[in-house]
């Protein structure tokens, strides 16, 4: 639930938080309640300037409840036609209980770390809290110590999946990971899939007339929606054949990894290599040196870079920068 904003002297309360207010209101009344018993006791409705703007805020609440499948009834007072009320038709809401087993909630706690993005981190939290509230004896930290982590890619992200949905063709800017080249492209998208930590769109390239791959980090700027809803069918694909008919431009990381340390690195090693200097050496393949070289900095010392050159390079830069900044702090 999202807090709400203070703006001078006057709190307001974000409209999710005021949506769900109003469901638990009508789902905890003893009968119904009217218009004026909602905007004197849900939290929310006091933000309102005068009667128009809360009928209009209602009456939106209202009707996106309904949309998503809460069964408001209206119900006139037999007695006083005017007066009208609004309760929750509790047959039709109600739920067979839900229960899950540790282990379920263990895969649904990993499964919530994908999701670690702008978008939809806060979603995928707060359902995570409520199945673990029903399933008695969880362990909330069943998931750890299994390496499975996406970076987000928040910009891109929730603007693809919107457009997958709607079947709507999408424009951005795409830096090529060989020349660092930056052009236009229009795409048909078809779907997303994750990989080596990253997330890539799997569409139709317009402009190369032909299924194309794109690495969502290498997104600059906006996805912007084109043309209209529902303007192309997503044909019968195999998504990890075109990932991997894409990897041509695969890099192999040669690491010295310090014992029990790169839990992450050591879980996708394609190769290992022995030992050298005390440290075990695995290789890891990527098609983004960047965003890797993002990772094994992370790290520190635990893990030295042996080959490629580049990716060592970049990793040094990082280090450096944040040894800039703190001498700069201490300054």
């Amino acid at each position: 639930m999202s807090p709400a904003s203070t703006v001078g002297t006057v709190t307001r309360v974000d409209p999710a938080e005021r949506l769900l207010d109003l469901l638990i209101a009508l789902r905890h009344a003893p009968g119904r309640l009217t218009k004026a018993d909602i905007r004197a006791s849900v939290n929310g409705y006091h933000d309102a300037a005068n009667d128009v703007a809360f009928e209009r805020m209602f009456e939106r609440d209202k009707d996106l409840l309904r949309h998503l499948g809460v069964p408001i009834v209206t119900d006139v007072d037999p007695v006083h036609e005017d007066a009208v009320g609004y309760r929750l038709d509790t047959a039709g809401y109600s739920l067979p209980e839900v229960t899950f087993t540790a282990a379920e909630i263990g895969v649904l706690s990993l499964a919530a770390t994908v999701w670690q993005d702008a978008h939809l981190h806060g979603s995928a939290h707060r359902g995570l809290t409520k199945l673990r509230a029903v399933a008695a004896g969880a362990d909330p930290d069943a998931h750890i110590g299994v390496a499975l982590r996406v970076q987000a890619a928040e910009t891109a992200l929730g603007p693809l999946l919107d457009a997958i949905g709607a079947r709507q063709a999408v424009s951005f800017t795409y830096r090529a990971a060989s020349t660092g080249e930056e052009t236009a492209r229009r795409v048909q998208p078809w779907r997303l899939v994750s990989r080596d930590r990253g997330w890539y769109l799997i569409g139709y390239d317009a402009d190369r007339d032909a299924p194309r791959v794109f690495r969502l980090s290498r997104v600059v700027g906006t996805v912007r929606a084109t043309g209209p809803t529902g303007a192309h069918e997503v044909p019968e694909h195999d998504a990890q054949a075109i990932l991997a008919g894409s990897g041509g431009g695969r890099v192999h990381a040669v690491l010295a990894v310090l014992p029990e340390r790169g839990a992450a690195l050591r879980a996708r090693a394609v190769e290992e290599r022995g030992e050298r200097d005390g440290r075990d050496v695995v290789v890891v393949e990527t098609d983004d040196e960047l965003s890797l070289a993002a990772e094994i900095a992370a790290y520190g010392p635990a893990v030295l870079v042996i080959e490629p050159p580049a990716l060592r390079e970049a990793v040094l830069a990082r280090l450096r920068a944040v040894a800039a900044l703190g001498e700069a702090a201490r300054a």
